[in-house]
């Protein structure tokens, strides 16, 4: 084990995306000092939900390689990452409400976020989107462990023919939990700990979670959800990975001038929540190239995917942070996937 550094917390994430990346994540991100490992047999909920947290970090860095040149800028003067939230996209059928195989909606990450200490600590409608935000807050370290910003798609609200193709694309979904997932859950959910050989048997299924588990669209099924939703459209091509991870930054105002000098593509504006203690920037999405499969046959078609972007949280009067999300800046920052 690295000097240093909770054995733990390596040892889980390595069984994820290897002992290397390991050791370079948790060398990227700040890991909260109350995480550091006693080495007994059990591994708690806390230090569980950072190796969740730097295994997805380390795949949206390998999807986004402007994610990846800031962070490297960050890496090379010596400073490091404090992960605030990462972002997914899910979607609630009209017919059963599920996806296919998986909980409806916002569910189907629920349950794997609530047993490993995660709480639902807001609300928030996304209306131009047809769409519901949720935030999820860890109760042992609310200020030092990411948040999950999970965004549910609300079909019903969109055209009968949209209705339709949204029905035979997703309900194709495919339940990624097993059984040692599901084992490793009720440990956790049961007693806030969980024995370290299961937790590293559960960890790469829990991350690959994150991901695409229904069939890739056809060209015509993806174009007819764009026409209506461009967020429903992504969710087609990229499932429930990461859509953005946020890193926390003191100025956002003053990184953001900064990485336009770079010549990065960052958005043009800051999101300023109403109150102003929130605001949030990101670059735009990187273009992916996926496959469709039509009649005509198989065509390849660049698509946007994922992102990297920045928030700055002010103090609330009690000396906390403002842990809090806002709609307009979310819908704000949705649209960065679009204008990719």
């Amino acid at each position: 084990m690295s000097v240093g550094r909770p054995d733990h917390l390596e040892t889980l994430v390595a069984t994820a995306i290897g002992a290397a990346s390991a050791r370079e994540a948790l060398a990227t991100l700040v890991v909260p000092p109350a995480l550091a490992s006693n080495g007994g047999p059990n591994v708690t909920r806390a230090v569980f939900a950072m190796a969740l947290n730097a295994a997805l970090f380390h795949d949206l860095l390998a999807r986004v390689p402007t994610g990846a040149a800031y962070v490297g800028d960050v890496r090379a003067a010596g400073g490091r990452i404090l992960l605030d939230h990462g972002a997914l996209r899910t979607v609630r059928l009209p017919s059963s409400g599920g996806a296919g195989g998986q909980p409806p909606g916002y569910l189907a990450f629920a349950r794997i976020l609530e047993p490993l200490g995660y709480e639902l600590a807001g609300r928030y409608p996304l209306e131009r989107l047809k769409m519901t935000g949720r935030a999820f807050r860890h109760r042992d370290l609310p200020e030092e462990l990411s948040q999950f910003f999970v965004s549910e798609l609300h079909v019903e609200r969109f055209s009968p023919a949209f209705q339709k193709v949204a029905e035979h694309v997703f309900g194709t979904t495919r339940d990624p939990l097993d059984a040692t997932a599901m084992a490793a859950l009720d440990a956790f959910g049961r007693s806030g700990a969980c024995d370290l050989e299961l937790a590293c048997r559960a960890l790469p299924t829990l991350v690959n979670a994150f991901g695409r588990w229904h069939e890739a669209p056809s060209l015509l099924a993806y174009e007819a959800l764009l026409a209506e939703s461009p967020e429903a459209a992504w969710i087609a091509t990229e499932g429930s990975a990461f859509n953005h991870a946020t890193d926390r930054v003191a100025d956002v105002e003053a990184l953001a001038d900064a990485q336009r000098r770079l010549g990065r593509p960052i958005k043009d504006q800051v999101e300023r929540s109403a109150g102003g203690g929130v605001r949030q920037t990101a670059f735009r999405a990187t273009p992916v190239e996926r496959l469709f499969h039509d009649i005509g046959g198989a065509v390849r078609r660049l698509v946007p995917g994922s992102f990297y972007e920045f928030i700055t949280r002010e103090p609330l009067p009690d000396g906390g942070l403002d842990l809090r999300f806002d709609s307009s800046n979310a819908q704000g920052i949705f649209k960065m996937t679009t204008a990719a």
